[in-house]
């Protein structure tokens, strides 16, 4: 059974920084996206960075410069460090895996191409 556990969410002023961690179990791709998608209130969920196999990144225009994706395959976990956060930032953040679409382009940008989500982590960033 795929599980994607989040944590590291929580309330920060702005300007602060967060580091979000999701562990996944219960697969093992050779050639796999992983990705950070968020939704605010109201909103689409929209993604936010992704990453695949070989530690090809890419990121929305909003968070460039500011966010940075990570893993550390040993320990099955995915990272975001975000830093300089803003209140465009408050979202609920979720972690996704279990892509290959648009793999050697950077990995898709669509949350239906993803099959496995993790339950989410609550980012409140505070002016």
């Amino acid at each position: 059974q795929v599980q994607l556990v989040e944590s590291g969410g929580g309330s920060v002023q702005s300007g602060g920084s967060l580091r979000l961690a999701c562990t996944a179990s219960g697969f093992t791709y050779s050639r796999n996206c992983m990705g950070w998608f968020r939704q605010a209130p109201g909103k689409e969920l929209d993604v936010v960075a992704r990453i695949n196999s070989d530690n090809y990144t890419t990121y929305a225009d909003s968070v460039k410069g500011r966010f940075t994706i990570s893993q550390d395959n040993a320990k099955n976990t995915l990272y975001l460090q975000m830093n300089s956060l803003k209140p465009g930032d408050t979202a609920m953040y979720y972690c996704a895996a279990g892509s290959d679409s648009y793999y050697y382009l950077g990995c898709s940008r669509e949350w239906r191409d993803f099959s496995y989500w993790g339950q989410g982590t609550q980012v409140t960033v505070s002016s």
